[in-house]
């Protein structure tokens, strides 16, 4: 096992680099502490933790007065013990895994304009392969998974997928995040499947900007599919990445998409990847949005938001949808993180913006591995997720893969 982990675990390397291995020590370390967990044997300080809150998925503080019952000390320690629980008391119930690193847009946040290398085929996950490890990952708690890429409906047998995922009973909600393009030909089917959630990716409401930022036409297309999955009965989430002096100027009018339409608008702070030439001066901040939304709309009011939730919710009053910011870079929220990565060639990413990855794909394909030689094998790697990401101007400077190759 101490060679599975020493072969799959390493830091990104840029192109002329190579590759940075674990330390053998920290690996043994790891090891050592995920056996203890897994076992039930091992005893870890934590006196600011008490009862997991029932609704979160990171082990809060509760009132120490209050009498702590049989159950809910067996939850707790069954938390703590969890392969998906890192050192800060986060439970990670939820994943998101890429199918794909293909893509039928080229969007300028998410992917460079000359493209990036592919990876060959035979070294991408296979469709049962996925299974696999997410049904594991259900196992240890996972009740939420996401379909990205790429883009997911690129995959021919993405509804077969979906359908896979939903016969597992422990598995609560699969959802996929796409630009949208191919909804109107896919999503009755992956309906009838079990789909449960729709992300869909839209930058602007112009068909002319559309083909700028994305550099391909199909803005239609993709309003269309927002349209046909409303009329499906999905509250389709809308992402939309916002750039100064770009699409800024776009902001109330995505506010007025809700009036009519059961969406929920989603604006994300423009984050820095690998390729995406993010810059400062084209971040605009969760709190000039809110700014210029309450200039034309000074009625404009907060919703309740969940212990896990990464967007702040908003509306209209009297809209029919409602509005999020998702503020990664100015208002972090990677105390209440319960998300995990994998990517389409099998790495585990615990972090969005960290640049450690573990290979999942080379533990499935190696001879003689075990079920818990992978639980080992994830713990290690969740156990080693930081608090924190290190902040927008330190990630800009990082070596991390292009958003297209993480999976959205």
């Amino acid at each position: 096992m101490h060679r599975l982990l020493k072969t799959t675990t390493r830091a990104i390397a840029t192109p002329n680099s190579c590759k940075q291995w674990l330390p053998k020590q920290l690996c043994c370390a790891s090891l050592h502490m995920t056996r203890l967990l897994l076992s039930g044997t091992g005893k870890q300080s934590h006196s600011s933790e008490n009862v997991p809150s029932p609704a979160s998925s990171t082990i809060d503080n509760t009132d120490k007065n209050e009498p702590t019952s049989e159950r809910d000390r067996t939850q707790r320690e069954k938390l703590l013990s969890s392969p998906l629980s890192d050192r800060f008391g986060r439970f990670h119930s939820y994943l998101r895994i890429s199918l794909t690193e293909r893509c039928n847009l080229r969007c300028k946040y998410c992917m460079p304009a000359d493209g990036v290398p592919l990876t060959q085929k035979e070294q991408l996950l296979t469709s049962a392969e996925v299974i696999r490890l997410a049904n594991l990952f259900v196992a240890e708690g996972v009740r939420k998974i996401r379909l990205t890429g790429g883009e997911p409906t690129v995959r021919k047998d993405l509804t077969e997928i979906v359908g896979q995922l939903k016969a597992n009973p422990l598995l609560e909600s699969v959802g996929i995040t796409t630009n949208g393009l191919m909804l109107t030909r896919q999503l009755v089917g992956l309906q009838r499947a079990g789909l449960d959630a729709l992300n869909v990716s839209l930058d602007t409401l112009r068909a002319a900007r559309y083909e700028q930022i994305t550099r391909r036409k199909g803005w239609e297309r993709v309003i269309a599919g927002i349209d046909l999955a409303i009329q499906l009965g999905y509250r389709p989430k809308v992402n939309c990445v916002l750039m100064k002096g770009f699409n800024d100027d776009e902001i109330c009018e995505f506010v007025e998409l809700t009036k009519d339409r059961d969406v929920d608008v989603r604006f994300i702070e423009y984050m820095p990847f690998s390729g995406n030439r993010w810059e400062t001066e084209k971040m605009v901040s969760y709190r000039a949005m809110l700014d210029t939304i309450r200039a034309r709309y000074p009625a404009f009011e907060p919703l309740p938001n969940g212990p896990n939730d990464t967007s702040k919710a908003y509306r209209v009053p009297g809209y029919r949808g409602q509005m999020g910011f998702i503020t990664s870079m100015t208002e972090h929220f990677c105390g209440s993180c319960n998300r995990l990565r994998i990517t389409a060639d099998g790495n585990l990413k615990v972090c969005l913006f960290g640049n450690t990855e573990v290979s999942l794909r080379d533990a499935l394909r190696t001879p003689g591995y075990s079920e818990d030689d992978l639980r080992c094998l994830i713990s290690a790697a969740v156990k080693r997720k930081k608090k924190q990401h290190a902040g927008m101007l330190n990630l800009s400077q990082m070596e991390n893969r292009p958003m297209i190759l993480i999976g959205g």
